[in-house]
């Protein structure tokens, strides 16, 4: 190690390991680090892997899920003995199972929404390959449905699995690919989305929006002589996701995109799929307000979670006049503007603890007036359930 890195590296090691064996497998663990950081300085690719890892250390919306929620393990504790139990905050939604944790049918939730308000939706069964292909292109001729459609899993969640399918042929790649119950739904353009956290405590008459994250998708712009992969790895936040996006365009990352050409990197609006996620509190009005509330309101059971809508236009979505629901999400959804990586993390975390804290306060309410909370045993045993049972590419469109 003296040899590789100098007396001037090694000697602040020694005084601090010592000249045992502990100084000996630090030498090892330190020239192994070092070793990989030359390897990967070597390349372009390796360069953009290991400025993404360095910058992931102070990104925290790129942490892993483990460590960026464990300060929130202890206020869940306190917030379970408070009200009387860790599965409190399942009675939230006594109309959706578990309040929305996991494996709720997604079509379920949707057709019980207004249909004016929602995307035309349809659930295509688990089945065969060609009756479920024949059931789609039924439901398309009846409803007047062309391509492009959106499918995606009935169950799952953070946009695992959603495709947007232009023709018969990828329908039925898709469908072949995934045999569980699909959702498929008329494709909306947007070209914004929406995702509007919403509440509502039991004994109110109307609900709040509590938070409005501005979803943006992810775009490079083509200079016709680098290809999408080496935009995506130039690109300071591109790069963190480098894998999701190279995973989805498979070959197409070597296709050079012509000079100013834009390419959408992604169409689901998940921050793990490659959505970037801004605070949205300047679309918050007393119009828009009034128009999540009254369709809420008409899902009879649900108090608290988050509606993911797509519009066209700005003023018709901040005036309660355009909004298109492509997903209503129970008590693990998240008010999701705490992914602005403008804020501090001590403003995520303030967020996300009120968020918790309410969603108890609605669940001890309901369960108050006589509505069951699930059991430790059956939530996991669901979710077990759902995780080990799951078909379906974890990359989306």
């Amino acid at each position: 190690l003296v040899a590789a890195t100098g007396e001037a590296v090694v000697a602040p090691l020694r005084r601090f390991t010592g000249s045992g064996g502990v100084a000996f497998v630090a030498a090892l663990l330190l020239f192994a680090l070092l070793l990989r950081g030359l390897t990967l300085a070597a390349t372009s690719e390796g360069r953009s892997r290991l400025a993404a890892s360095v910058c992931r250390l102070w990104q925290w919306e790129f942490w892993p899920a483990w460590l960026f929620y464990a300060p929130l393990a202890p206020w869940l504790a306190w917030l379970a003995i408070r009200h009387r139990g860790f599965t409190t905050f399942t009675a939230a939604n006594p109309a959706i199972p578990h309040g929305g944790v996991v494996g709720e049918s997604k079509y379920d939730i949707l057709r019980r929404l207004p249909a004016e308000w929602t995307v035309p939706s349809a659930l295509i069964a688990a089945g065969a390959t060609r009756r479920r292909l024949d059931e789609l292109h039924g439901i398309m001729a009846a409803r007047g449905w062309t391509y492009p459609l959106i499918l995606k899993p009935d169950v799952g969640q953070r946009g695992v699995g959603l495709k947007k399918v232009g023709d018969a042929r990828a329908a039925e790649a898709y469908l072949t690919a995934n045999p569980d119950a699909v959702l498929a739904q008329v494709f909306h353009p947007g070209p914004y989305e929406a995702g509007v956290f919403y509440y509502r405590l039991p004994d109110q008459p109307h609900g709040r929006v509590f938070s409005i994250t501005d979803k943006q998708f992810p775009i490079v712009i083509g200079d016709g002589i680098s290809s999408l992969e080496s935009l995506i790895r130039k690109h300071r936040r591109y790069r963190m996701q480098a894998d999701t996006f190279l995973a989805r365009l498979g070959e197409g990352a070597h296709r050079v995109p012509a000079a100013c050409e834009r390419v959408q990197l992604a169409i689901a609006g998940n921050h793990c799929q490659g959505t970037l996620f801004r605070d949205g509190a300047h679309l918050i009005t007393p119009e828009l307000e009034a128009a999540i509330d009254a369709i809420a309101q008409r899902v009879e059971g649900f108090h608290f979670g988050r509606f993911d809508i797509r519009y066209s236009n700005l003023d018709w979505f901040r005036a309660g006049r355009e909004l298109a629901i492509v997903e209503l999400n129970g008590v693990t959804s998240e008010s999701t503007n705490i992914y602005d990586p403008s804020w501090p993390l001590w403003r995520a975390y303030a967020v996300l603890f009120r968020q918790w804290s309410i969603l108890f306060r609605i669940g001890a309410a309901n369960r108050r007036r006589g509505h069951a909370v699930s059991r430790i045993r059956d939530m996991l045993r669901d979710a077990r359930a759902h995780y080990r049972n799951r078909r379906v590419s974890l990359v989306a469109d």
